[in-house]
């Protein structure tokens, strides 16, 4: 059975946008809209939903407090933050309240299939099993712990240090400090689809930060520049 997915966001094409995403990712399916934690509390009176993305920024009854009354009210529906909000006190708060996942937009398709592939295996964990072992526990934790190895800067499966060195090359030879997926591919010897996963992968790890733009026929494009930090932060990796 699909896990069913509310929409909170107050943007029709932001909302639009992420169920995009949503209906890419196999296991979940859309519930609804919602463009108010005012309209989102009606809406969970009487439909059936398992997991919330939910924005901070909306008017009358924001994201923050619609969580909040939530937990006050014993809901123990799944709430993924997706929000421009990136204070520390907005992080803590919607994480304190049980936020499972937080993505500071704007964001990568891949952070998003990530923080849903991750929260399908524990949902799955949990739905049919009545206790854990350690290990299992563990697991459902690792969002929190973290491994000694990513503390050090291992990179993940899949991802190659001479690629992610030859990518970082390729972006401080760029002759403008805004760059996009194509003025890489057209200085690198590498697929447009590699690419953009180790861009996605420097955007989590904050060595780079990415807005979204729209083009004349609303199609999404990814921007990048590196962050204040990025030149502290590759050094773990590279």
């Amino acid at each position: 059975m699909n896990i069913k997915v509310l929409i909170v966001e107050d943007d029709p094409m932001v909302a639009k946008f992420n169920r995009h995403y949503l209906e890419q990712v196999q296991g979940f399916e859309f519930a609804g809209w919602a463009s108010s934690g005012d309209e989102a509390a009606k809406m969970l009176v009487d439909r059936e939903v398992d997991l919330i993305l939910l924005d901070i920024y909306m008017p009358h009854t924001n994201g923050l407090q619609l969580l909040s009354s939530l937990r006050e009210q014993g809901s123990m529906v799944d709430v993924i933050v997706i929000s421009a909000a990136s204070d520390n006190g907005s992080i803590r708060k919607a994480l304190q309240h049980g936020a499972v996942d937080y993505l500071i937009k704007p964001f990568e398709f891949a952070r998003f299939q990530a923080a849903l592939s991750a929260y399908r295996e524990d949902h799955l964990l949990m739905k049919h099993r009545e206790h854990l072992s350690q290990e299992q526990l563990d697991k459902l934790l690792r969002h929190s712990l973290g491994t000694e190895e990513d503390k050090a800067g291992t990179l993940p499966k899949g991802l190659a240090e001479g690629t992610l060195e030859s990518i970082w090359n390729t972006i401080q030879q760029l002759e403008r400090p805004v760059f996009s997926t194509e003025d890489i591919t057209a200085s690198a010897p590498l697929s447009r689809i590699s690419v953009r996963k180790y861009l996605a992968f420097l955007t989590e790890a904050g060595v780079l930060e990415m807005e979204i733009s729209y083009g004349s026929v609303g199609r999404p494009v990814y921007m990048y520049t590196v962050s204040a930090t990025g030149h502290e932060i590759i050094a773990k990796y590279i």
